[in-house]
């Protein structure tokens, strides 16, 4: 009974949270999150390991799309519960690599060193049924204003496919800009969905007058689309 009583309980960060602060030592220097990012969309993603095969390929991948992440004013953090020497080590190492048509990879972003388990524990990456020391593959994707808008989770065994990562961010900041919802398998360029009514009479009067507005079709009241711009 004391041992539940003293135990600490924190509460994981859910969708639409304020991303928890930390301050860490990373392979480019100190970093204080969220002042560091101000203004910025953020990918905080955790690996379990370093000099690992799945996190290598990972690394290797998701740093070779760092310009395309950058065109969207997305800054890239990575995490793992190794030491800063570690890492260094490592992302040395991964630079010599040859895979998957990639080499000669350049990791820019910051990687912590997050030996004491404070990052991974506040976002929750260190899962006990999996592993106590090794933090799963999760992703966080947080907006501007610090406030979490996507969590994915990945096993320790399988790689992440960093262009859904990469659509998702997309779509987020789509839907941010133009006030929509977007379909199943939605791709940039695909059409929206647009606000649904909620009156019967704003629903008539959409079925009304869908027809009447070239940019959008409805398939019912509650399903209207509207063509990309």
């Amino acid at each position: 009974m004391n041992e539940v009583m003293n135990e600490t309980i924190n509460r994981l960060p859910l969708i639409g949270d304020k991303a928890p602060a930390f301050k860490a030592l990373t392979t480019t220097g100190t970093i204080n999150f969220p002042e560091d990012y101000e203004g910025k969309w953020v990918l905080l993603f955790s690996h379990p390991s370093d000099f690992t095969p799945v996190c290598t390929t990972e690394f290797m991948t998701i740093a070779a799309m760092q310009e395309e992440f950058d065109k969207l004013n997305v800054a890239l953090i990575g995490l793992s519960v190794d030491s800063l020497y570690s890492h260094i080590a490592w992302v040395r190492a991964i630079e010599q690599m040859e895979w998957n048509g990639m080499k000669n990879i350049k990791i820019r972003f910051p990687v912590i060193a997050d030996l004491n388990t404070n990052v991974a524990t506040k976002y929750g990456m260190l899962q006990p049924n999996v592993s106590s020391t090794q933090a799963v593959r999760a992703v966080f994707v947080i907006d501007p204003k610090g406030i979490v808008r996507s969590i994915t989770y990945y096993p320790l065994n399988i790689g992440r496919n960093f262009d859904e990562i990469l659509r998702m961010v997309k779509a987020l900041q789509k839907s941010d800009a133009e006030h929509c919802s977007l379909p199943a398998n939605w791709q940039p360029g695909d059409d929206v969905i647009v606000p649904t009514p909620i009156t019967v009479e704003a629903a008539e009067e959409l079925m009304n007058t869908v027809s009447e507005n070239q940019d959008e079709y409805a398939l019912d009241w509650f399903l209207r689309f509207r063509k990309d711009k």
